[in-house]
């Protein structure tokens, strides 16, 4: 479970909270009762990122191309484009 935690007290009392990240807490450190950050420890947000990614490109490797035709103006991405009147 988060903790939530004012920034004055994160910042007087920031080994502490780095000592309870070590051994798992997570807190949410807020700013005049706004949430503005979360202090967690760095391998659950790195193996959260990695499981995200590792579904979106096995969705985009099982989608087929879109439509790679040259647009209705007849310009292509990357080339210089026609200069209409």
């Amino acid at each position: 479970m988060e903790r939530i935690i004012p920034a004055a007290t994160a910042n007087r009392k920031f080994s502490k909270l780095l000592r309870g990240v070590c051994k798992g807490q997570r807190y949410v450190i807020t700013s005049y009762g706004v949430p503005v950050a979360k202090l967690v420890p760095a391998d659950v947000e790195d193996r959260s990122r990695q499981s995200a990614r590792t579904v979106l490109f096995e969705r985009l490797y099982s989608q087929r191309p879109s439509n790679t035709r040259q647009n209705s103006r007849g310009w292509r991405r990357g080339a210089s484009r026609p200069k209409y009147s």
